[in-house]
């Protein structure tokens, strides 16, 4: 690469307080004063980056070989795989970002000098790829709107791919580009992580398995400490790291006080007021004061950087323009995070298109940090004109800082980089030793290759003896993983690791001996139920509790010594936390029993809409619908509360689909929320339906059931609009309740009388027929003078079958010569929704049962008709 002189290496940077021109003090209020336009050269930006002492930074790649970089891995032999978006936002609007464009490009490090010297697009015309995973000989990949994943390889050695192998058929996948999966982690457990979806996939015998997890979140980025802890963040909920308590397939937890005090609060040198919250997100000194954009976090977990970094957690926040090092502080089973740096950070820079948004240990033992460089980092939707953001980006001319990208080699002075891996090259044999190697990647590629060869039963009894014998506490830990991950885990090798000096490899037995506590192994279940260090190893005695509770064992036994975990205990946080959650778990169970009896129809879109929620919605709104609370601003919400909301429970879920086609934007009901409900309109009805229907009947509400043919409508309605609703706009389009009903004249086939209960506002009352429901059975209402109407909702609730198994609605202008049916169809659920045509007026209107069913009468708790 002639471009990049190979003196950056050994240049001793900290931060400089420039003199350019480009570059100059704040003199106004703060984030007013435009200190910079357009790209510093690449000497500048590098000596713009401050950086602890006895660090430097070293540019190992830029463009013209990367734009718009996101993601990176490396394969067995070291070459980089980097992940190029290079269409995102070529403009402020978004432009073409969808065009298939994009690329992974593949680069190597031929000379040993550290710098990448040989570089070829390994794949190109993809649209926004999002996640690379290079496995043996074959790199796995994910783009942008599926859930597809394929396989590329190189055949011929010249380092682009020539095959193409769809391995997982996974499926359009809707939402914004930013709400979309990322990572392709492939963990200590063996399993293939990623962040949103609540899945998980591993390689057995060659072929690609898919498992459900309890739970899926994060946002851009994924990593795991040497336990296999995971490490997820969300941008849009403010939230640098959550679920990493324990590994998520026993459920995401987070437990209070994992953060220390004041934790999100951020300490940026850049000067700019490009935020997403706006003015209220904007520090004293004009850049961002909150953790915000998080992206691409790492634990560290290399050799050739100072041992106060090993295991710390690195988070790039890319509109502060800055890195946090955090450490983990893992203490009686709970990991709490502190800033090493306080009110400072470990790199920051007041470049105005120093954008990091990866971080990754490299093959060599430094720390890699890959930096899209550019003006403009949140995606369209946030970008639109009129917006806060879009003044700070024309007023900057962040819109034209486009097409570079840069990748950094963080390094000490007191460490030399380590040789580069040829894995690939390398037999299986030879493999073994890299189980022990002090740095993290050496360790995850030998055991994911070792597990993908083909002859890999021959290395087993190799595996057994570093299990037993190994000097290194991460040697024998991932030995036990690599013979769990070949299927070739023994109940003898788990009471051996049960055995273990190291509480991390006793820990980890126990997670391998699930499988033989749900077949009730004498041998498994004896070593574990008395084991010494169940006394005293919280972290083992953590992990026990789950696993009785996930391999599925009804073995009285363990389940006991589960219950005495659970009593003994129980002033633990993290088991108190879990004993708590069991009990969540089960009350869910329940209420989903519950929600069968409402129809097969309602309890599989409430199932489907829980798991949309969590992935999606939950970092903004909360887990409790109530909104999730905005750090450093007492009071205020990231975004509104849906309980009790009129908007979500209003009459069909009207209000509440369009917000999710078209999105919300601007104040509601006089107060400003930080983020923009972003346009779903390109998920199918179903996916908005599944949604509509989670929010209206979770957290205490309750509202008639949406479907995905009411969703159709709605799209049809407004295909061409382009921007989001305001409050005043929907419900200028919401039909309201007719309020005089103390005027109406009421009347019914059976019990007369008894239908002004269903009127009087009070739902504990009810109108019934008293008989099983036969055709004929009517009730009907005359209004003070001709009326308008919109739709008619029973409500029965309160009487959850007995709502009316068909139903047809006719009106009159005189109660004698009645129009044709206007509106009919079958009751599936306790609240019955009932649309009628545009235009229709009538001064009388009936609603006849048209339905048959023994023994269940026509029950009515209330009636409400929208109309004019």
């Amino acid at each position: 690469m002639n471009s990049l002189a190979p003196t950056h290496r050994k240049t001793k940077l900290s931060f400089l307080a420039l003199s350019l021109l480009c570059i100059s003090p704040l003199t106004a209020e703060p984030g007013d004063k435009i200190y910079q336009k357009g790209f510093l050269s690449k000497d500048e930006a590098l000596k713009s980056i401050e950086l602890k002492d006895g660090y430097r930074l070293e540019l190992v790649l830029s463009e013209p070989h990367i734009h718009e970089p996101v993601a990176m891995a490396w394969d067995g032999n070291g070459v980089l795989y980097v992940v190029q978006m290079r269409t995102y936002m070529q403009d402020a609007d978004a432009t073409g970002e969808k065009k298939p464009e994009s690329l992974i490009s593949r680069h190597e490090d031929t000379d040993g000098d550290g710098v990448y010297d040989q570089h070829s697009v390994f794949i190109d015309n993809l649209k926004l790829p999002r996640m690379v995973l290079p496995l043996d000989d074959r790199v796995m990949v994910g783009v942008t709107d599926t859930l597809d994943l394929w396989n590329y390889r190189d055949t011929d050695g010249d380092g682009v791919a020539d095959e193409k192998v769809k391995i997982y058929e996974g499926g359009r996948r809707g939402g914004n580009m930013e709400h979309q999966p990322s990572g392709l982690v492939w963990n200590l457990d063996n399993w293939i992580y990623l962040t949103y979806e609540a899945k998980r996939y591993r390689f057995t015998d060659g072929k690609l398995e898919v498992q459900k997890l309890p739970r899926g979140g994060g946002q851009w980025g994924l990593s795991q400490d040497d336990a296999g802890r995971l490490y997820y963040s969300t941008a849009g909920g403010e939230k640098p790291a959550l679920y990493f308590q324990q590994p998520i397939a026993y459920g995401a937890l987070n437990l209070s006080g994992q953060e220390e005090p004041g934790f999100r609060t951020v300490y940026p040198i850049a000067e700019v007021p490009d935020v997403q919250g706006g003015k209220r997100r904007v520090g004293p000194n004009g850049g961002l004061n909150n953790f915000t954009g998080v992206a691409g976090q790492s634990i560290y977990r290399g050799d050739r950087l100072p041992a106060d970094l090993k295991g710390d957690l690195l988070i790039p926040e890319p509109v502060g323009r800055l890195i946090r090092q955090v450490e983990v502080d893992r203490e009686n089973g709970k990991s709490v995070l502190r800033n090493v740096h306080p009110k400072s950070e470990f790199i920051r820079s007041r470049d105005i298109n120093f954008r990091p948004v990866w971080t990754a240990t490299s093959p060599d033992g430094a720390l890699m940090i890959l930096d899209m460089h550019r003006g403009i980092i949140q995606q369209g939707n946030w970008t639109r004109p009129k917006s806060y953001l879009r003044g700070i980006i024309d007023k900057w001319g962040l819109d034209k800082n486009i097409g570079k990208g840069r990748l950094y080699q963080l390094v000490h002075d007191s460490y030399k980089p380590d040789r580069q891996p040829r894995m690939l090259e390398e037999s299986t044999a030879e493999l073994v030793a890299h189980l022990s190697h002090p740095n993290g990647w050496w360790r995850d590629t030998a055991q994911k290759l070792i597990i993908l060869r083909s002859d890999r039963e021959s290395v087993v009894p190799a595996l057994e003896k570093l299990l037993s014998d190994g000097q290194s506490d991460l040697g024998r830990l991932h030995a036990l993983w690599t013979l769990e991950g070949m299927g070739k885990l023994s109940p003898e090798n788990v009471v051996t690791a049960l055995k273990d000096t190291s509480s991390l490899v006793r820990s980890s037995a126990v997670r391998c001996a699930e499988p033989y506590l749900l077949s009730e192994k004498p041998e498994v279940i004896k070593a574990l139920t008395s084991s010494p260090a169940m006394k005293s190893d919280i972290e083992m005695v953590i992990q026990t509790f789950n696993s009785i509770n996930t391999s599925g064992t009804v073995s009285p036994v363990l389940l006991g010594f589960r219950d005495k975990i659970a009593e003994h205990f129980q002033d633990n946080e993290t088991i108190s936390a879990l004993a708590q959650a069991q009990r969540s778990e089960f009350a869910d169970k329940q209420a989903e029993l519950k929600q069968k009896k409402l129809g097969a129809a309602f309890s599989k879109s409430m199932k489907r809409g829980k798991v949309i929620y969590q992935q999606l919605c939950f970092s903004c709104h909360g887990n409790d619908g109530k909104g999730t609370p905005m750090p450093g601003q007492e009071g205020e919400k990231l975004a509104p509360s849906f309980v009790g909301s009129a908007r979500v429970l209003g009459r069909g879920g009207e209000s509440t689909i369009r917000t999710l086609l078209h999105g919300l934007t601007g104040d509601l009901d006089g107060r400003e929320y930080e983020g923009l409900m972003v346009a779903m309109a390109n998920n199918d009805d179903l996916w908005i339906a599944d949604v509509a229907n989670y929010i209206r009947n979770s957290f205490g509400n309750q509202a008639d059931f949406v479907r995905a043919e009411n969703v159709a409508v709605l799209r049809k309605e407004h295909s061409s609009r382009k921007k989001p609703w305001t409050q005043k706009e929907l419900e200028a389009l919401e039909p309201q309740p007719l309020t005089n009903k103390k005027k109406w004249k009421l009347s019914a086939s059976h019990k007369s009388k008894d239908l002004k209960l269903a009127v009087d506002g009070n739902p504990k009352s009810r109108y019934t027929t008293g008989a099983g429901q036969e055709p004929g059975m009517w009730i009907q209402i005359e209004f003070p003078k001709e009326t308008e109407l919109d739709a008619i909702v029973l409500d029965s609730q309160r009487s959850a079958r007995d709502f009316p198994r068909g139903y047809q609605v006719q009106v009159s202008a005189n109660g004698r010569q009645w129009s044709q049916a206007l509106a009919s169809g079958t009751g599936k659920n306790p609240i019955t929704n009932i649309s009628l045509p545009a235009g229709t007026k009538g001064r009388f209107v009936r609603i006849t049962q048209t339905g048959k069913i023994k023994n269940l009468f026509w029950s009515i708790h209330e009636i409400e008709i929208y109309g004019n």
